[in-house]
């Protein structure tokens, strides 16, 4: 398995590991047209953020095949320190969903922070998405307490779980 920075010639691939992780990760959760509508805007949207300057999206290759996709960099929420770095996403084509693949790119995410020296990292998740949850906390994450509403095709809670390093 290889984790690398994506390059321009990856958005493609990375906009259909995208597509295919929310149809199933989120199909009982989240409003089937608004999956769809989000879909039909991810390979314009790798397109665009996926540049010879990209230094935060990653693709997890198997054989040279793109499986997975994740973005990392510091921290977004004004309550957080410098300490702290975010793992925004980690999305694996469903055909490659528990076989490790993820606590390895957990595991590359938590090496990255450390090497940045920051002492903790944060991410969202849907608290319904309980499959997630559990992942996340399998890995060591913890909820912070922080939660917020979204409306993504009807209102959803998101939690902030982060784990110290």
């Amino acid at each position: 398995m290889i984790i690398r920075l994506a390059i321009p010639a990856d958005a493609q691939d990375m906009a259909e590991v995208g597509m295919r992780s929310w149809e199933v990760a989120y199909k009982d959760i989240l409003p089937a047209d608004y999956i769809r509508e989000k879909n039909a805007t991810r390979p314009a949207q790798f397109e665009k953020s996926i540049t010879w300057e990209n230094e935060t999206a990653y693709v997890i290759q198997l054989g040279g095949k793109t499986v997975g996709i994740m973005r990392l960099d510091r921290a977004a929420d004004d309550d957080l320190t410098d300490d702290y770095y975010e793992v925004y996403y980690i999305y694996l084509h469903p055909d490659y969903f528990r076989q490790g693949i993820g606590a390895k790119a957990m595991d590359f995410a938590v090496e990255k922070a450390r090497a940045l020296g920051k002492k903790f990292i944060a991410l969202w998740v849907l608290s319904e998405n309980t499959n997630s949850v559990k992942f996340y906390e399998k890995c060591g994450f913890v909820h912070d307490g922080s939660c917020k509403i979204q409306k993504r095709g009807r209102d959803v809670e998101i939690i902030r779980l982060v784990k110290m390093l």
